[in-house]
């Protein structure tokens, strides 16, 4: 059995825990680690079985709570070297440094990380294959270049950025020079990138869909939503659409 527990996604935090028989991985630590330890404990984990830390990129949103976290925790970190350089605050000791495209074992986890376009160091996005599953977290991108959606094929859980409306983005508060980087190819994706994906390139094949990393200024979950399904209506596919929260983290996917 394969479970996926979304944290919390989002500007203030992002951090995900993939569970099987022999492994526990978190995606990002994005939270402190107090805050990691009470989330895990509404869905039943505990924070001393964490096997392994992977890291997308140094954004502190991302990475917030890295240096708490393995304080405690005698846990590896996973991440690309430039991540690591770019990395403020005190960096981890225990660091496994892996390259996009490489495959990386732990435990009965096969992680594969793969570039995307966002404004950081070095930035990844993660396919990962466990007891016959194939699930993929996949935020803080501009775009879905190519590259991309090939990875995203044939996942039975994707985890997919739905970061801001257009329209409210262009008359919200950020100043401008914000809102052209949030825009940008090298930004995050809106709604509508997202829901075009899903109309035009998404596979049909996921259980499970995650909209995720959702902006408290310039998006709702409902309109995230919308936007979503009405483009998989259009395909004719119903798989189970969930919105990932910031305050509090989603029921555990079960696969």
């Amino acid at each position: 059995m394969v479970r996926l527990t979304i944290l919390g996604s989002g500007s203030g935090g992002n951090c995900a825990l993939l569970a099987t028989s022999c492994a526990r991985i978190l995606f990002d630590a994005g939270f402190s680690r107090r805050e990691t330890r009470k989330r895990l404990a509404l869905r039943d984990e505990r924070l001393e079985a964490i096997t392994a830390i992977f890291i997308s990129h140094e954004h502190s949103d991302h990475v917030r709570g890295l240096a708490g976290l393995v304080r405690e925790l005698a846990t590896p970190v996973y991440l690309t070297e430039r991540t690591h350089r770019a990395l403020e605050g005190p960096a981890p000791q225990r660091v496994e440094y892996f390259r996009a495209g490489e495959k990386i074992e732990v435990g009965d986890i096969s992680v594969t990380p793969f570039t995307i376009p966002h404004d950081a160091a070095d930035p990844v996005a993660f396919s990962i294959q466990a007891e016959g599953m194939k699930l993929c977290l996949v935020t803080d991108l501009g775009y879905l270049p190519e590259n991309v959606k090939d990875q995203l094929c044939g996942a039975d859980c994707l985890v997919l950025e739905s970061n801001h409306d257009l329209e409210m983005l262009k008359v919200g508060p950020y100043p401008w020079s914000v809102k052209q980087r949030v825009m940008s190819r090298v930004g995050h994706l809106s709604n509508g990138a997202a829901s075009e994906y899903l109309a035009s390139d998404y596979d049909g094949r996921a259980r499970f869909v995650v909209l995720a990393h959702l902006s408290e200024n310039n998006n709702l979950p409902e309109l995230a939503r919308i936007h979503a399904e009405q483009a998989l209506e259009r395909r004719g596919w119903s798989p189970a659409l969930m919105i990932a929260q910031q305050s509090q983290p989603l029921p555990a996917i079960t696969l």
